[in-house]
């Protein structure tokens, strides 16, 4: 049987270089790997369909799926994940606290990315501050014209504007025309600007506390293949699944070992047992079992706040065969 020549896309991430040099195979399957920015991967996969299989923003694939025109279906393999704590960047000469948030401006590269849906749960749930609470601009970190690429019917009370066509919202952070900016990426302007800094001056400690509150670690992205793909071979999810995991083991098999470091930053082997003790051993857990309680909240969260039209289960997001594992 020839093998599938699948394409690819995903981030460069240590936990799937396996696959991209080829130590890890997908069984079935001949891939064509492109490694890119998920801004790029994202807008190609939910305005063309572009790949095959690809990493897919969590918020995005929740918005389609709930509305029933996903072209993609998940596989509970989570290429992204991270703490969110670090994602607010505050005019610091007028933001003190997350309350002092309430009635400013925050600009956000999109309303309703992953990154967004996680650090407003934080803010209402933790500091009382509603989305409604202030007005959200949309814009380019750093390049005027940034849109939604996904279309959104959000409540009344939520408060959503397009920053100026020329404008970007680091740019106008950095100016003063807005009061924070709440996203994934940070923004030009922080650690270069006086008064830009983060909302919480150690992010990581912030995290820690809330982790040990809510047992989160936040998903950002999921992995999806393309629907018609896994109708014709519905074996490929789990092949899909099966070559994730062993590349993900095996990147965590190289940050353990001491003798030399593989990643170009100190404390590596210290900061690995810290996470291990904090967290558990299978820290970064793929699965749907493992992840149930962190997918039903972020999946409340993001029906209540009306980006999903109807409040979708974790099993209504992955290919049903992927739903259990075998035992040997």
């Amino acid at each position: 049987m020839n093998k599938l020549t699948l394409s690819v896309a995903v981030g460069d991430y240590d936990r799937v270089r396996p696959m991209i040099d080829g130590t890890v195979q997908i069984d079935g399957v001949d891939p064509v790997f492109m490694t890119l920015e998920p801004e790029e991967i994202f807008f190609r996969a939910f305005r063309h369909a572009d790949f095959d299989m690809c990493e897919l923003s969590m918020s995005s694939f929740t918005v389609k799926t709930a509305n029933g025109d996903c072209p993609y279906v998940g596989v509970p393999v989570f290429p992204s994940r991270s703490f969110r704590h670090n994602s607010i960047y505050v005019r610091t000469d007028r933001i003190k606290r997350p309350e002092d948030l309430k009635g400013r401006r925050l600009g956000v590269p999109e309303y309703q990315v992953t990154a967004n849906v996680w650090t407003r749960a934080i803010l209402e749930d933790e500091y009382g501050v509603k989305p409604s609470d202030v007005t959200w601009v949309r814009g380019g970190y750093e390049q005027p014209g940034r849109i939604e690429k996904i279309a959104l019917n959000l409540p009344p009370d939520v408060r959503v504007e397009d920053a100026p066509a020329t404008a970007t919202i680091s740019g106008m952070l950095a100016d003063g025309e807005i009061d924070a900016v709440i996203g994934p990426r940070a923004p030009s302007c922080f650690r270069r600007h006086p008064q830009v800094g983060w909302l919480f001056p150690d992010p990581a400690a912030a995290a820690s506390t809330w982790f040990g509150k809510t047992r989160i670690f936040p998903i950002m992205h999921i992995l999806g293949i393309r629907r018609s793909l896994t109708e014709r071979h519905p074996w490929l999810p789990v092949a899909a699944m099966k070559a994730f995991e062993q590349a993900k083991a095996q990147a965590l098999a190289k940050l353990a070992e001491v003798a030399t470091s593989k990643v170009t930053l100190p404390f590596v082997d210290e900061q690995l047992h810290a996470a291990r003790r904090l967290m558990g051993e299978d820290f970064w857990s793929y699965g749907l079992e493992a992840n149930r309680h962190v997918l039903e909240v972020f999946l409340r969260r993001h029906h209540a706040e009306g980006l999903s039209s109807r409040l979708l289960t974790p099993e209504q997001l992955f290919h049903s065969s992927t739903h259990e594992a075998h035992r040997v």
